[in-house]
């Protein structure tokens, strides 16, 4: 059935279209245009604004389960649904560093998912376990290890048509090792590592141009040490993305960081959970209790996130000096670029999905319009 809304401001991720009509049929953009098509169903927006679902490459949680914890089918549906009351799409979520027999189990229950659901669930963010426990931050020191031949083959062979990113520490990697993950079309992104400037530099020379949530897990800018920050600031190849909830990352450094960046900045949730609904949580050496609107484990230190991507793009709007159309490509476009999908989701496009979400001009409300078949 064709559909077709109607009196929208159209953000496509292209350019900004007054008045403009989406054509839509089975769940796919058909045509972005200017004309009101006769004889077919309309949605009016009644002047308001409309762009693609945001994207969120790292979520680890909905508003009930955390994925490492029970990484299940009834998991992923609860971060998908959860992720939809917060203007995003399009997930991939994240499991920690875990077990072998876990992480094969999160493969499976993702391949199984996306068997049965033709939804915005795109495949999975393995971080860990393969990381630096100098940087490991909320990772239990249980399983944060270096990888084996072994195992590294298996994960790969296993999970390499579902991890669509992979977190690494590529210091704890043998050229060999590094030669394996390159080759396997996973996407690696750099994270909870100790890498200088120069040894960044070297690793990036290699084609990984992703890092995990810029400035946390890693090393920081320094006029005699840039650091690995210092290694994403200086080269133009590499995406930075940016917890932006004011504690993980202040305000300020992300704006230093964007004014970088620009067109390779973009937002993430790294969410624990969605809502906060869930006030304590306790997960083998992983504990987090809600103080103040952020998870915090019993030392006192950030536990994870708790922002969702609706939240992120207000943040950015609010506090980066970024227009509303600019804010909203942080969470559509630029993720889609990150991941190589930029001519599969992100934007406002014919032969896209018909995932949306619609806006206030301020981005004082955004909701979701989730036409996709």
């Amino acid at each position: 059935m064709k559909q077709a809304i109607v009196n929208a401001v159209v953000h496509t991720g292209e350019e900004i279209i007054e008045n403009g009509v989406i054509v839509i049929e089975n769940g796919k953009i058909i045509s972005v245009q200017k004309e009101i098509p006769n004889d077919i169903k309309q949605i009016d927006l009644k002047g308001n604004h409309i762009a693609a679902g945001f994207i969120d490459i790292q979520i680890n949680g909905g508003e009930q389960y955390y994925f490492s914890q029970t990484p299940n089918e009834e998991t992923i549906q609860d971060i998908y649904d959860s992720s939809l009351k917060f203007g995003t799409t399009h997930v991939l979520p994240c499991l920690i560093s875990s077990s072998k027999e876990t992480i094969l189990k999160g493969i499976d229950a993702v391949r199984d998912y996306k068997a049965k659901y033709n939804n915005g669930v795109l495949g999975m963010h393995l971080e860990g376990p393969f990381l630096n426990p100098l940087k490991r931050g909320a990772h239990s020191i249980d399983q944060v290890r270096k990888p084996t031949n072994e195992e590294l083959e298996e994960i790969i062979k296993h999970g390499k048509d579902i991890i669509k990113v992979i977190t690494i520490a590529p210091e704890c990697f043998t050229e060999e090792q590094l030669k394996m993950l390159l080759d396997s079309g996973i996407i690696i992104s750099v994270g909870h590592s100790t890498i200088t400037h120069k040894e960044a530099q070297f690793y990036f020379s290699k084609g990984i141009n992703l890092v995990t949530h810029l400035f946390n897990a890693m090393t920081q800018f320094g006029h005699r040490e840039p650091g690995l920050v210092g290694a994403v600031f200086e080269n133009e190849k590499v995406y930075a993305p940016i917890i932006l909830d004011g504690a993980h990352c202040d305000y300020a450094a992300a704006k230093v960081a964007y004014k970088l960046k620009q067109e390779k900045f973009f937002l993430i949730s790294d969410a624990t959970f969605l809502g906060r609904k869930v006030a304590n949580f306790k997960w083998d050496n992983f504990d987090a209790h809600l103080e103040n609107g952020f998870y915090r484990n019993e030392d006192g230190n950030l536990a994870g996130a708790t922002i969702s991507m609706k939240e992120a793009v207000q943040n950015a709007y609010n506090h980066l000096n970024v227009s509303a159309d600019e804010a909203i490509k942080m969470a559509n476009t630029r993720v889609a670029s990150a991941i190589g999908m930029e001519d599969k989701i992100g934007k406002i496009k014919a032969g896209f999905p018909a995932s949306f979400v619609q806006f206030s001009e301020d981005l004082s409300e955004i909701e979701v319009l989730n036409l996709e078949a």
